[in-house]
């Protein structure tokens, strides 16, 4: 069965057509004609080859008033070796160029590194002279995506950005250009890309994002407040607070370790345990003023 990160790269380049020319010329170098218009084709092989075949997303780059195709681009997201891709990958190809009778091109995604390698690998078909060298895109492909006004005008490529370059130092600016890109798509888009963002940000990006949002970031507006109900209706909510909690706790621990003082085993381990926002947001007020680490609890009544 799909991972729900296979899913979603498949969603990210259905929603925008463009995307697997954008990939093939921008990231990897590989030219592709002019166009006038990037549709998404049936993916449904079975029509012509014996077994049931579907590749992920089939693109058509179509030019002039009738529409000729120029280019058809098989996009394939490959998270795990799979001894089958070798033999369908050259029937994807072969079919969907003898259907849209056209250049046709195998793009293959993968988001693990160690991945690159396996799919780039040339699969000889066995008839000479003819081997089949799928073009891949891997994390260190894809674009590092900071500016607000690229994500707004590609909201998907910074999505994937975040999916590939979001445990990099550049994941508070990804997420950043993300909230500017968010704000204009719509509710099932918004919905979908949040979640895939929020989950490949590295943990003090996502601190970021979140208190951007409570802030009254100039991006928020009905998005901040359509992902809050969102996420309670979800059950979100429970994630959300054992992230601030965890966040909260070792924010606190930080602050006490940069004055030079000493933090004990006992301090450490109740600091880290606690699941009162209240209590953590106590001591935090106190960790300016303590001269010894314990004293953070004086006050506290316990």
């Amino acid at each position: 069965m799909p991972s729900v990160t296979h899913e979603a790269l498949v969603e990210l380049f259905k929603n925008r057509p463009t995307l697997a020319a954008e990939m093939l010329h921008d990231a990897l170098g590989h030219p592709v004609p002019d166009f006038t218009e990037a549709r998404v084709d049936a993916s449904d092989l079975t029509e012509i080859v014996p077994s049931n075949r579907r590749a992920d997303v089939i693109v058509v780059l179509l030019v002039g008033e009738q529409q000729r195709p120029a280019m058809a681009i098989v996009v394939e997201v490959q998270l795990g070796v799979d001894p089958d891709k070798p033999y369908a990958w050259p029937v994807y190809v072969t079919q969907t160029r003898a259907r849209h009778r056209c250049p046709t091109r195998l793009l293959v995604v993968t988001t693990d590194p160690a991945m690159v390698k396996w799919c780039s690998r040339p699969i000889d078909t066995g008839h000479p002279g003819w081997a089949l060298t799928p073009l891949v895109l891997g994390p260190e492909g894809v674009p590092v995506v900071t500016d607000a006004e690229q994500a707004k005008a590609a909201p998907e490529v910074v999505v994937l950005s975040a999916m590939a370059h979001g445990q990099s130092e550049a994941a508070e600016g990804i997420g950043a250009a993300f909230l500017a890109a968010v704000a204009g798509l719509d509710e099932e888009r918004r919905t979908l890309y949040w979640d895939l963002v929020l989950s490949s940000l590295n943990e003090a990006a996502r601190r970021t994002l979140e208190a951007m949002m409570k802030s009254g970031y100039e991006f928020q507006s009905e998005f901040a407040r359509s992902y809050v109900a969102k996420g309670i209706e979800k059950g979100r909510e429970e994630g959300l607070r054992e992230g601030m909690l965890k966040a909260k706790a070792h924010d606190l621990l930080a602050v006490l370790e940069t004055r030079g003082l000493e933090v004990p085993v006992e301090v450490r381990e109740r600091v880290l345990a606690s699941t009162d926002v209240d209590e953590l947001d106590r001591w935090i007020r106190r960790v300016g003023i303590v001269s010894d680490a314990r004293e953070l609890f004086a006050t506290t009544g316990s």
